[in-house]
């Protein structure tokens, strides 16, 4: 079955930077575009970034463009969100999500069960 384990979540400060991973199994991991999104306290899901199935195509939300990178190892199956430049309102849980395709727009189908990033001095 698809599992997808998040993991290097934690406490940074406004400014400071955090790497988030996704440990993918279940499946085959080069053939879909992974995503990562996030929901903070009382606030809706936000579409973080997202990775084309080979790493050529890429997508970021407004707010994150420039301070996140996202990148993936298919020989490992794993999703990375590099995130610098930390500021309080990322405080959210990142869940890594699965897509239906290997095009980045194809859609959701499986979520991970979330690691929470806090950006407070």
């Amino acid at each position: 079955q698809v599992q997808l384990v998040e993991s290097g979540g934690g406490l940074a400060q406004p400014g400071g930077s955090l790497r988030l991973s996704c440990a993918a199994s279940g499946f085959t991991f080069s053939s879909y575009a992974m995503s990562w999104a996030r929901q903070a306290p009382g606030k809706g899901l936000e579409w973080v970034s997202s990775i084309h199935s080979d790493g050529s195509d890429t997508y970021y939300e407004d707010s994150v463009r420039g301070r996140f990178t996202i990148s993936r190892d298919n020989a490992k199956n794993e999703l990375y969100l590099e995130m610098n430049s930390l500021r309080p309102d990322d405080t959210a849980l990142y869940y890594c999500v699965k897509s239906r395709s290997n095009k980045i727009t194809s859609g959701p189908d499986y979520w991970g069960q979330g690691t929470q990033v806090t950006v407070s001095s």
